[in-house]
């Protein structure tokens, strides 16, 4: 029986953790470095001068974000890999082992590399995922103000589409410096409410202003603000991140550029960015991905924001939908099959 050949006698594999990070070099053995910053500089400067030139680890919680980026800046080749391919022997569970183990299979060739986004990717991933758990913690308190109205019997949101529009915003505002004028609070309103709904938003303005709800909606108004203001400092960053973005991949712009149509309807949470149409339409090579059924700016941003631009990463869109895990994996076992969810790798 042949041996497995050696693909690569300098081949190293890291095992992250929070604390400590295990490094061992084909399989041989491990050293353990710390996760200061000193650290792990003097761990990249350990595998330069070990001849390595890739590494391989797994993609553990957020610890080997700041390891792969102090590789990466040195040219190293960092491979990302399930953890499913490391699966380890019994008997082999500790960290001193799993580097051994998963050293060796790098070695020979063994671990299939995930897809990690370029470095300005990553950044613009950062923005996004921060805005979007902006939006969740906004809705959050969206639903606190609905309740305090709902315990002080106010049912405005009954008989208007949105709270957090015009018309709902300045209600509530009416509401807490102290008017408590069905009427007058109507006034407020946009004039297609005012025409169309004044006598069911009258009677959904009569309620019972019990302090601690008035309390309580005043809280969850500040909190919901606090978090508007936190989105738009985000939609700032992300704005100049895309400027730069476009730039240094369009150098000074020489040469006319195709005159971007205005996208679709945006969606509330969109991000308030002037020209985002035409910087996606520069990301993406002069093509408007919006045109697209169900996609708008928003959305062709957030997906650029977690794959980029170049989808030469997956063979194919079977490919592209079974990494995102939209489709279904099967397991056979005899003659039967059952389709199993897929995670992403």
């Amino acid at each position: 029986m042949k041996e497995l050949p050696v693909l690569d006698s300098r081949a190293a594999f890291c095992d992250v953790g929070s604390e400590h990070m295990h490094v061992s070099i084909a399989g041989g053995q491990p050293k353990v470095f710390g996760t200061f910053t000193s650290q792990l500089d003097e761990l990249r400067d350990w595998l330069l001068g070990e001849g390595v030139h890739s590494i391989a680890m797994e993609a553990t919680g957020v610890y080997w974000l700041p390891l792969y980026g102090v590789l990466e800046a040195a040219g190293l080749e960092v491979v990302m890999v399930n953890g499913r391919q490391t699966r380890n022997l019994p008997g082999r569970k500790t960290d001193m082992k799993d580097c051994q183990w998963g050293a060796t299979l790098h070695a020979h060739g063994l671990l299939k590399p995930g897809f990690v986004p370029p470095a300005h990717i990553r950044k613009l991933q950062d923005y996004q995922r921060l805005r979007t758990d902006h939006i969740s913690s906004a809705a959050s308190n969206v639903q606190h103000m609905q309740k305090g109205l709902e315990r002080m019997n106010i049912k405005l949101h009954n008989v208007i589409s949105s709270l957090m529009g015009s018309s709902g915003l300045a209600i509530i505002h009416a509401i807490l410096d102290g008017e408590r004028d069905p009427a007058k609070l109507l006034e407020l309103c946009h004039s297609t409410i005012r025409n169309k709904k004044a006598k069911d938003v009258i009677e959904a303005l009569r309620g019972t202003w019990e302090p601690e709800h008035l309390f309580a909606l005043r809280q969850a108004l500040q909190s919901w603000e606090h978090y508007q203001r936190q989105i738009a400092e985000c939609d700032q960053q992300i704005e100049l991140l895309l400027e730069e973005i476009t730039f240094n991949e369009q150098g000074d712009g020489i040469g006319e550029k195709p005159k971007a149509k205005p996208g679709k309807r945006p969606s509330p949470n969109a991000p308030q960015i002037s020209g985002l149409h035409s910087m996606l339409i520069d990301l993406c090579q002069g093509k408007d991905l919006s045109i697209l059924p169900a996609h708008t700016d928003y959305s062709v941003l957030q997906i650029i924001s977690e794959v980029g631009t170049d989808l030469s990463k997956w063979p194919t869109e079977k490919h592209f939908t079974a990494w995102l895990g939209l489709a279904p994996g099967t397991s056979q076992s005899g003659k039967r099959k059952s389709n199993v969810k897929r995670s992403r790798s």
